[in-house]
């Protein structure tokens, strides 16, 4: 166990088990799933099985930049996503893919661009929404 592992509480992980990995997953929230577009980002959801972990996906093209940029998009979007599970509804598969714009903005503006398609697409637990 490293000193980062024990700094961080057991709670805001976010590991390789909460990701979306495969291509099949992706695949499954697209064929199956809605979407919720912004102007920085968009969202597709898939609603499962509430027993089971929320997971994310994250899809930055190269469209967004060069990979020094879109890695940064990815970071930002991994870490938006690890600080706020705790308000997302178990059983929900969330796929974000950044727009072009995603690399010019601001941390805050991507949070809030994310907690807003959230909303739209109902996967905040109820006290949270």
């Amino acid at each position: 166990m490293s000193s980062s592992d024990a700094a961080q509480p057991q709670g805001l992980r976010f590991n390789r088990a909460h990701r979306l990995t495969r291509s099949s997953e992706f695949l499954r929230v697209k064929n199956n799933g809605r979407v919720q577009r912004g102007a920085l980002l968009i969202l597709g959801v898939l609603d499962l099985a509430a027993g089971s972990a929320s997971r994310a996906g994250f899809i930055t093209s190269k469209r967004v930049g060069a990979a020094a940029v879109r890695n940064r998009v990815r970071r930002r979007l991994r870490e938006i996503v690890r600080r706020n599970q705790h308000i997302v509804r178990p059983g929900i598969w969330m796929v974000l893919i950044a727009r072009p714009a995603a690399a010019r903005a601001r941390y805050s503006a991507l949070e809030d661009e994310w907690l807003r398609l959230a909303k739209r697409a109902l996967i905040l637990a109820p006290s949270c929404s």
